[in-house]
């Protein structure tokens, strides 16, 4: 880890609480490592490759005035954005995409969004950054129903990042609430998604996909679920996203059978599968859907890989997999509560604890993403 110098947004900027700490100091792991013990096995910690500048993507508040805009974080417990233009660890290229637009807005007296008047056109910018040469993916969020409401502002960011922008986008999300992105993604410069080589596969992201912030970190654990991964194996994917665990093992096993829901992932899916030569293409397919609605695929199963959303596993899913266990399962959770969990049920019904390990996706707060793997 790489020595880091003070950060000078702490106060009041909450995104850091644990500063310059290591994942071994987490008292995350407290639940993880007990989960780990009563199966008898170590806790496998990986130290995320973090420093400055190892987030990849942000999403960031747009507040205060036309001539003192604010692009950054809420305070802890309420609405009041803190500006934060030297970030430690945001990749360069979000803090320089943050600035472009505080420039942007006061040249163009575009007006930052107004959280007591409703008023005001700028909400929200989202960024994302490609690690091979560090263009940004950015996502204008507008109170405003089109994007020519804000066109002379988009304008000054095409011209202001020039090739440091890989592809420019406009959402609209007129509601009041805490959602940030609207309904779509307009797309109004550059590519349409973001390319990102993960574990040797092509992965796309769409703006509207979820991504890993720290995709290092993400990568480091796409390859320890290829150790569990048996070559020649038929994969299951639920709650796969883009799509980037599966296609990384495609070359070395025997099939792979992928499910999302969320449309801009299903995409971003798509689109690596496109990718792919004929031959390794045929051995794919996607279902589309709620994971609970494909809980068939995960029956008896060779192998299963989930990664859900912080509520866990869907009831119907986890009926499946109890019902009828796969010869292994990998589980990838970003809340321990809820893993441990399903992980008792599916001990009730006989699937043991083979590997539990611990990344630091988040670095420097008080998350921890857990790997577990269940065999029958």
């Amino acid at each position: 880890m790489s020595e880091l110098l003070p950060c000078p947004h702490r106060p009041p900027c909450p995104g850091c609480p644990r500063f310059g700490e290591g994942l071994a100091d987490n008292p995350g792991l407290a639940s993880l490592a007990e989960l780990a013990a009563d199966a008898g096995l170590p806790l496998r910690l990986h130290e995320a490759p973090c420093g400055h500048g190892h987030r990849h993507r942000g999403r960031l508040a747009v507040r205060g005035r036309i001539d003192t805009p604010r692009v950054g974080i809420f305070e802890r417990g309420t609405h009041w954005v803190v500006d934060m233009p030297e970030c430690r660890i945001h990749h360069p290229a979000i803090n320089e995409v943050a600035g472009a637009l505080r420039r942007a807005i006061t040249d163009t007296r575009t007006a930052p969004y107004n959280e007591k008047t409703g008023r005001g056109l700028v909400r929200y910018v989202q960024v994302a950054v490609a690690r091979d040469r560090g263009a940004a993916q950015i996502v204008i969020v507008g109170n405003c129903g089109r994007a020519d409401r804000v066109d002379g502002l988009l304008q000054a960011l095409i011209e202001r990042l020039g090739a440091r922008m890989q592809g420019l986008f406009f959402s609209a999300q007129t509601e009041r609430g805490n959602a940030i992105l609207g309904a779509t993604c307009e797309r109004v410069a550059g590519a349409p998604m973001l390319e990102e080589s993960i574990a040797g596969a092509q992965v796309f992201y769409p703006p509207d996909a979820f991504g890993q912030s720290n995709l290092d970190a993400y990568e480091q654990a796409v390859r320890r679920i290829g150790d569990h991964v048996p070559d020649g194996s038929d994969v299951v994917e639920l709650y796969a996203g883009v799509g980037a665990i599966g296609l990384s093992l495609l070359r070395r096993v025997g099939r792979v059978r992928f499910n999302e829901v969320a449309e801009g992932s299903l995409a971003g899916l798509r689109a690596g599968v496109a990718r792919l030569p004929e031959e390794d293409a045929a051995r794919v397919e996607v279902h589309a859907g709620a994971a609970g609605d494909h809980a068939a695929l995960a029956r008896n199963a060779e192998c299963v890989i989930v990664d859900p959303p912080r509520k866990g596993l869907e009831p119907s899913l986890l009926a499946a997999l109890c019902e009828a266990p796969p010869r292994r399962l990998v589980y990838l959770s970003c809340d321990v509560g809820t893993l441990r969990r399903d992980v008792k049920a599916l001990h009730q019904a006989g699937m043991g604890v083979r590997a539990v390990d611990a990344f630091d996706f988040f670095s420097y707060t008080a998350h921890v993403e857990s790997l577990v793997l269940l065999a029958r």
